[in-house]
């Protein structure tokens, strides 16, 4: 079974910045992937796929996986962890229309990275 990775946010977005947004489309594949990993869905949405159709639909599509994407945390986060609904599914379509969706990716990040300590351990 395939690990999560635990990558340093703020170096994911410095790089980034320098690269243009080319280490963006690498980011948000691997984000995807660790979100699969995480959420046990091999049949899910592919990191390549995702990066494509945003890519081809000019970031709909993002917008699109990211509400899905936070509503399928949510019910990880609910069922699999007792805690509470955060609502992300709504936070992360807001951020995303309003043009943060690297916002979006750092705090799918941080979920993950929490989540691979106990994981990985």
């Amino acid at each position: 079974m395939r690990q999560i990775q635990q990558r340093n946010i703020g170096l994911c977005i410095v790089l980034s910045i320098v690269t243009i947004g080319i280490y963006g489309l690498y980011w948000l594949y691997c984000i995807v992937e660790d979100v699969n990993t995480l959420l046990e869905a091999p049949n899910a949405t592919s990191g390549g796929m995702v990066v494509l159709l945003s890519i081809v639909t000019f970031s709909i599509y993002m917008m699109y996986w990211m509400y899905i994407t936070g509503q399928a945390l949510d019910n990880y986060i609910v069922t699999k962890e007792n805690g509470q609904n955060g609502s992300r599914n709504v936070l992360y379509l807001v951020l995303a229309i309003v043009g943060l969706g690297i916002v979006d990716w750092a705090l799918i990040q941080n979920d993950l990275n929490q989540r691979a300590t106990v994981m990985n351990a």
